[in-house]
């Protein structure tokens, strides 16, 4: 029974650690924002291959500053584009392209998303990524 409660915390935990990043911009309510959106569970690359994931700026109701995405991957795999500006006028979504090259070590690697505003407090949001056999 408690091995079952244990695994039940354990996986609601990771489920809702995965739905956002702490709060960036200005520390007054209305005008922060999050990094939203992405895989909760590993992404699963195969070697040689290549796999979208979709990260999703949400702001909040009167945060209209650019933001500034940095993505930075651990080991031999690739992110591209590794920065792009996320223009307060544009759509909160983009796609960054992880590519595990033929000779990528199978494993598990970390994805790294730092978002800046012009102004404030910076954050940022870690995922998963899982190279696997062909």
């Amino acid at each position: 029974m408690k091995t079952a409660l244990m695994i039940a915390m354990a996986l609601t935990v990771a489920a809702l650690s995965g739905c956002a990043s702490p709060r960036g911009g200005s520390l007054s309510s209305d005008e922060g924002f999050k990094i939203a959106g992405g895989p909760i569970f590993a992404t699963k690359v195969k070697q040689g291959d290549r796999q979208t994931v979709t990260v999703s700026l949400e702001r909040d109701k009167y945060f209209k500053q650019d933001v500034t995405l940095e993505a930075t991957v651990t080991g031999g795999i690739r992110v591209e584009p590794s920065k792009v500006v996320v223009k307060a006028s544009e759509s909160p979504d983009v796609q960054f392209q992880i590519t595990a090259p033929q000779d990528a070590a199978l494993g598990e690697y970390l994805l790294h998303i730092a978002a800046t505003p012009e102004a404030g407090a910076p954050t940022s949001k870690d995922f998963t990524v899982k190279v696997v056999g062909p």
